[in-house]
Order: structure tokens, then sequence, then C-alpha cells
């Protein structure tokens, strides 16, 4: 019994340090969307150049997780919601791992930004956009801690503020674009920071989805068409 206790002790302990892990990692990511549009906003270089060094923290983070599930897969067997648990351990750590590729993009294309004529209004708009993908991975990361699968639901639903906001910025570039030739090249950056940003948005649903699934054992109807112009092409994130 006591042999018994000691492999029940030492399982829940594995599972609380890899939970931990990725809460540091969506801390980590929490700050380089934050990081990403205030050096946007303010266009500061070497703010864009910390967010991409410390993209490396992030990548590691998702590979110490990656090879921590895999360790207890192999040495507990578990079963059931623990099994269910571990594979949205590994399907979060990829989403943020992604998130924080794409806050990377954002900082290069700031890096490029600053040396162009600003386009008015439009960094805070982008600002704006980044905040509210922020407190969407921040409402799914506390989701996932208290299992809360309303708010996980409702996050789902948040996604689609951030598609309208693309596609109002979408629809702005173009009007600038054709007010001014001169505009065309900056507008294409920030176009793709837009469309970075929505793909962020995109990931933290999936958090959200692994959160319902982890709760729910099933994975939620997707029944949110994308709409307007979120058939445009987008940049990848890095790999």
């Amino acid at each position: 019994m006591t042999e018994d206790l000691h492999i029940v002790s030492s399982f829940d302990r594995d599972l609380e340090g890899i939970q931990a892990h990725i809460m540091k990692m969506g801390g980590l990511v929490e700050e380089a969307i934050l990081d990403a549009s205030q050096a946007l906003i303010k266009r500061d270089e070497e703010l864009s150049e910390k967010v991409r060094e410390r993209d490396a923290a992030i990548d590691a983070l998702e590979e110490l997780i990656n090879d921590e599930a895999a360790r207890v897969i192999a040495l507990r067997s578990p079963t059931a919601i623990d099994l269910r648990l571990i594979l949205s351990v590994i399907k979060i750590s990829g989403n943020l791992e992604r998130i924080g590729d794409y806050a990377k993009n954002l900082a290069k294309r700031n890096a490029v930004l600053v040396h162009m004529s600003p386009v008015e209004g439009s960094r805070r708009a982008l600002g704006r956009m980044a905040k509210e993908v922020q407190l969407m991975l921040k409402d799914a990361l506390d989701a996932y801690i208290q299992r809360d699968v309303e708010l996980a639901q409702e996050i789902l639903e948040r996604d689609n503020d951030i598609d309208q906001m693309y596609n109002a910025l979408f629809r702005e570039f173009l009007t600038f674009m054709m007010e001014d030739p001169r505009h065309i090249t900056p507008c294409m950056h920030l176009h793709f920071i837009a469309k970075n940003t929505e793909r962020m948005g995109d990931h933290v649903t999936a958090i959200a989805e692994q959160v319902i699934y982890l709760v729910t054992g099933k994975m939620p109807e997707d029944n949110r068409p994308k709409t307007g112009f979120l058939e445009a092409d987008d940049e990848s994130a890095d790999a």
C-alpha cells in the first residue's frame, strides 16, 4: 500500500510539474504579445529585438514539456483523465509556441517599419487588437487551471471580435494604399502584422478547445465560420 501511494504521489508531482511549465510558458507568451505590440506603437526597435531574443526561452519550454510528457506516458501509462491531461498539455504547448512565433514575427516587421513613415492611426489599432488577444490568452490559461468550460466557450466566441478587427484593418490598409502609393510598402507590413495577430487568436481558441476536451472528453464543434477578408494570404509563423 505504501509503495502504491508513493507511485501515485510521484505521478501527481510529474503532472504538477508539467502544468507549472505550461503556465510559465503562457506567461512568457503573454509578455511577448504585449512587448511586440508596445514596440510597434512606440516604434521601439530595441524592444522588438528583445522579443525576438526571448523567443528561444519559449521554444525551450515547449521542448521540455514534450519531453516530460513523453516520459510520463512511457513510465506511468496514464489512462482516462490523466491521459487526456497529458495530450492536452502537448497540444497547448504547441499552440503557445506558435503564438510566440507570431509575436516574434510582429517584432521583425516592426524592425523594418521603424525606418518608414508612419501610417496614421494604424499602430494603435493593431495594439488594441494584440491586447485583446493577450487577454483572451490569459483567460484561456485561467480556464485551463480552473477547468472552466464556460470561460473556454466564451473565448471561442470572442475570437469573432478579433476577426472583425482584422477585417476592418484590412479595409483600412486598402484605402491607404489606394489613396497614396507611398503607403503601399508600410501597409503591406502592417497587414502581415494584423494577419499574424488574427492567427494568434486562432491558436488561443485552440487552447480553449483543449480545455473543453480535457474536461468533457469531446472537442467542441467548429460552428464559427471565417468570413470577410480572412481568406487573404498570411505570413506563416517561424518554425
